[in-house]
């Protein structure tokens, strides 16, 4: 029933910017928080930014600065905005939805950052 779908994903070159945006779809209880992760390849899953009803927001030192995490009002979609991007950006990056039951993850989208 529940899905995420991240959007906005892409190439881009060092110093570039992207936005990516994750829209939720059906039922989720109680959303309290919302955000974005990344994978690099052979490298755990780490945290990139996240948004809480409770705790505002909180970024990754390696993001700080130059990413920025953001919300509607409905708690239905959330947007990363990413600017002076790096090549080690590079990752899959998910977004996830933390409701009162469970935790929900999108698919993921690929973000590249090369010259």
């Amino acid at each position: 029933q529940v899905r995420l779908v991240e959007s906005g994903g892409g190439s881009a070159q060092p110093g570039g910017s992207l936005r990516l945006s994750c829209a939720a779809s059906g039922s989720i209880f109680r959303v309290a928080a919302m955000g974005w992760y990344r994978q690099a390849p052979g490298k755990q899953r780490e945290l990139v930014a996240t948004i809480a009803r409770i705790g505002g927001t909180n970024y990754a030192d390696s993001v700080k600065g130059r990413f920025t995490i953001s919300r509607d009002d409905a708690w239905n979609t959330i947007y990363l905005q990413m600017n002076s991007l790096k090549p080690e950006d590079t990752a899959v990056y998910y977004c996830k939805v933390q409701g009162a039951l469970r935790e929900y993850w999108g698919q993921g989208t690929q973000v590249t950052v090369s010259s």
